[in-house]
């Protein structure tokens, strides 16, 4: 819990947003309304106000708001992140006499006291308010006192009209305030996007030789088409060529495999270096360009291991792991051994200096002007690693975002978060009953989570091909597409996803003829493609905060369990209401609930389905839907 100064009158605590009880600021969400919350308490029945203070990045003064009283002694209030960087904030609170006399006064005067010394009480509280206040305030409170004194009827008595007078200049009884705390508010691209991930090297218009990333620039508008805002690249540097895996990860290649990207360097360089295959190091500057001018982002893909042929290996040989007799050591995975791969040994005797060589790689590409990283396997490394790296980089670019692709324990995926990953990938790829995806996003959408740890959510991955999307054909595509756009502000897809590609090694999670190890051309326009779906969920999306706040899934009720309910919420905005029918097989029907917010309109009243455009009647309590796999597998419902 997390707990403010006590004065041993009022308590302040359970604060919120607060990360390991403010050690680390929270994150938050530049452009974006941001709730504090906590709850104040005392003993007895005497008034408490409420008070939130606050700092933007670079002020020196305090600005405060009042803080809004609700259920179970909550106190709430919400600022405006309006610009990245850490915001400071501590909470006040006190008691308020003159409302706490004003409630008791209506309260005896309601039943039938005799009032005259209370109502004197009252007078003494506000004549000290007066010596305090101007001129035309102390009209105010004179003339609140004249209402009370001439009035026998208890609605027509309005404190209203001098509450903020007394608030301004009445003494704060039982002071008390919390420690301080912060809110990191993070650029848009940290907290909002639709990313595609794709390969430089397949993106060649027809078969037969590498795609370039002068090709890459001929996909932009395609990929623009779609929604995506960020483009995603796995290594694009030089690739290793002792113990090349060839088609389908087998050892030795034949003639002609490209390799994996993930088996870095040769002998025409490393980490710093481009795969001539693609192009030269211009092309790259002229593709993040051409990018930028579409409205997408390039995120690079740093993996930190090397193949046997990278330049650290003869350079640096005691940066990695070696075994008895000598030799390094391949990446292994038991009972896997990676012949193509050396991991580097990030607490090597002469530790600092691979450190500093690592942090070098980073600001190389920012150099270039790479803006966002995806770190391949960061769970591998040392946590004070990626905190020095992290906090090195974000004191020199605070609009680098790092994202971490650590599929493991929970523990270390969310420390990782606290550490300074910005995004993670999560493990919605194998959540697909409805009771799974329930548990897993209320988990993620506890304001202990969310407060630090944002999901990215990726519908497949070069290596998972998901067996819902291996045996749905493509109504499973569609169904998948829907959840990951509508559970995340994060989402993305592994190209070939849109035309639904599913062909699989037997029984694994894995692509027959993966893209890993071989070029692989397309046919963007192929017969059967769920593009104009996705880009009509990126289009929703973009048009509705309630859709780009973290922390805001909330589930539903529903009697079938074939379907799942949830909305998005916004503080200041009507929720959005989602329904997905999670089979892929077949037609179902569920009742659902209203959400909260919407009960305080008419018996009936209008909802649109955000996806089709139709304008559906809907009442209050329950309300039976019917989706049909396919394009009618969901709901995108918002209030007329």
């Amino acid at each position: 819990m997390n707990k403010g100064y006590e004065t041993g009158v009022i308590k302040i605590d359970n604060i919120r947003p607060v990360v390991e009880a403010g050690l680390i600021p929270a994150r938050g969400q530049t452009g974006f309304s941001q709730q504090i919350s906590c709850r104040i308490f005392s003993h007895g029945t005497d008034v408490i106000r409420g008070q939130l203070k606050y700092r933007p990045p670079n002020e020196k003064s305090w600005k405060e708001i009042p803080m809004d009283p609700d259920k179970n002694d909550i106190f709430r209030a919400l600022i405006k992140l309006e610009r990245q960087g850490i915001y400071r904030f501590r909470i006040e609170a006190w008691f308020d006499d003159i409302m706490t006399w004003f409630q008791n006064f209506i309260k005896w005067m309601n039943s039938g006291e005799d009032i005259t010394q209370d109502l004197e009480s009252g007078i003494i509280l506000l004549n000290g308010i007066k010596r305090k206040a101007s001129k035309s305030e102390s009209a105010k409170i004179d003339l609140f006192l004249n209402s009370i004194r001439g009035s026998n009827e208890i609605t027509s008595i309005n404190i209203d009209s001098i509450n903020a007078i007394s608030q301004k200049y009445a003494f704060k009884r039982s002071f008390a305030k919390s420690r301080e705390f912060q809110i990191n508010a993070l650029p848009e691209h940290a907290y909002y996007g639709a990313w595609y991930e794709m390969f430089p090297r397949s993106q060649a218009p027809s078969e037969g030789k590498s795609g370039t990333f002068r090709d890459c620039i001929g996909r932009l508008p395609d990929v623009k088409e779609m929604g995506f805002n960020v483009i995603y690249f796995p290594p694009i540097h030089p690739i290793g060529k002792t113990n090349r895996r060839g088609k389908n990860g087998i050892i030795p290649s034949g003639k002609g495999d490209p390799g994996s990207p993930w088996a870095i360097g040769n002998a025409s360089g490393g980490h710093k270096a481009i795969n001539e295959d693609l192009g030269t190091m211009d092309d790259f500057r002229k593709l993040i360009k051409s990018a930028s001018e579409t409205g997408i982002e390039i995120a690079l893909d740093i993996a930190l291991q090397c193949s046997p042929d990278h330049p650290y290996v003869k350079e640096h040989p005691e940066w990695f792991y070696h075994r008895p007799d000598g030799s390094i050591r391949y990446a292994e995975n038991p009972p896997k051994k990676y012949y193509d791969i050396y991991p580097l040994n990030f607490q090597c005797e002469n530790y600092m200096e691979l450190w500093k060589e690592i942090k070098s790689i980073f600001e190389f590409w920012i150099g270039v002007g790479i803006r966002i990283f995806r770190v391949d396997n960061p769970h591998t490394k040392p946590f004070n690693f990626w905190k020095w790296l992290i906090d090195g980089i974000n004191n020199e670019h605070k609009d680098v975002v790092f994202l971490s692709e650590a599929f493991t324990k929970p523990s270390v995926m969310y420390e990782l978060s606290k550490l300074g990953f910005h995004q993670s990938y999560t493990y919605f790829t194998w959540k697909n009953y409805d009771w799974e995806i329930r548990e897993y996003f209320t988990e993620l959408s506890n304001p202990e989570i969310s407060s630090f740890f944002l999901p990215m959510l990726f519908t497949n991955t070069p290596d998972i091909l998901p067996y819902v999307l291996q045996n749905g054909g493509r109504p499973a595509f569609v169904l998948r597409a829907a959840l990951a756009a509508t559970l995340s502000p994060l989402w993305g897809i592994y190209s070939g996803y849109e035309l639904c590609e599913n062909a699989a090694i037997p029984g694994k999670e894995e692509y027959l003829d993966s893209e890993k190890f071989q070029i692989k051309n397309r046919n963007w326009d192929a017969p059967g493609n769920i593009r104009e779906f996705i880009g009509r969920l990126n289009e929703i999306r973009d048009s509705k905060k309630q859709l780009q706040r973290h922390g805001n899934v909330h589930f539903l009720h529903t009697d079938n369990p074939n379907i799942v309910a949830y909305t998005r919420t916004d503080p200041q905005l009507s929720s959005i209401l989602i329904v997905v029918n999670i089979n892929p097989n077949e037609i179902h029907s569920s009742a659902v609930e209203t959400p909260e917010d919407w009960q305080a309109s008419a018996e009936e009243f209008e909802v649109k389905d955000l996806i089709t455009g139709e304008n559906i009647l809907w009442a209050k309590g329950k309300n039976t839907v019917k989706l049909v796999p396919d394009y009618r597998c969901a709901m995108i419902l918002e209030r007329q």
